[in-house]
């Protein structure tokens, strides 16, 4: 079990949209409401597949992480080169334009029973590392995936000495839990998680945003304070 696995902090209420984060603790990392809910659904909505995506960050370079998105990336070849160099060369201009920058790997892997880091999230992950020196590589744990979880089912990694170790549960911090798994389970109980665009999708249908602009006004909406959420 995961119980003692994430420091479960409830900081003072602050507006979603402003991707607050108060750590100032080298090696911490914060986990948004945002980027949780849109990794979450990521794998909800392609139960039978792998999934992965990159983390983001609004905040500047140097001490704690605070990841206050993600890009949802692929939901099927996941270890296909060039379509992931073509949707990291992408998601990276994105962030130049929007004032992010790329701080972490996400992937949940197609076997539930399975949340190891495979060849190639240690790939990307090292790719990503390469350019943040403090990237995070986050795994989804489907076995923990259910309503009635209590903790986030998921595990994290940090790049130590060339490789890629747990990270120390202490480290660890997700604003508003409760809250947040409340939001992800509304979304998914009202199907509102098929809004979700990952880039395999967008490659299917360029038309669909894979910045997922209207999800994330949805989830900014139902985490507004004056919805008594985050």
């Amino acid at each position: 079990m995961y119980e003692d696995c994430f420091n479960i902090a409830h900081f003072a209420p602050t507006v979603f949209a402003s991707h607050y984060c108060a750590l100032n603790v080298m090696g911490e990392v914060e986990l948004s409401c945002l980027a949780y809910v849109k990794m979450y659904l990521h794998a909800c909505l392609f139960p039978r597949c792998s999934v992965n995506g990159v983390l983001l960050s609004s905040t500047p370079a140097g001490g704690a992480v605070c990841v206050t998105d993600c890009v949802p990336l692929l939901h099927s070849h996941l270890s296909l080169a060039p379509v992931t160099q073509l949707a990291l060369t992408q998601v990276d201009v994105w962030c130049a334009q929007t004032q992010q920058r790329i701080v972490g790997y996400y992937q949940a892997n197609a076997s539930v029973s399975d949340s190891s880091p495979t060849p190639c999230a240690l790939k990307i992950a090292d790719k990503i590392a390469e350019q943040c020196s403090n990237a995070v590589m986050l795994m989804i744990d489907g076995a923990k995936m259910s309503a009635g979880y209590r903790v986030p089912p998921i595990v994290m990694y940090e790049r130590r000495d060339s490789r890629w170790t747990l990270k120390d549960k202490h480290t660890i911090m997700l604003h508003q839990w409760e809250e947040t798994r409340a939001i992800a389970n509304q979304l998914l109980d009202s199907g509102d998680h098929t809004l979700l665009v990952d880039f395999d999708s967008h490659l299917d249908d360029i038309t669909k945003d894979w910045t997922n602009q209207k999800l994330n006004a949805k989830i900014a909406e139902l985490a507004s304070p004056a919805n008594g959420n985050v």
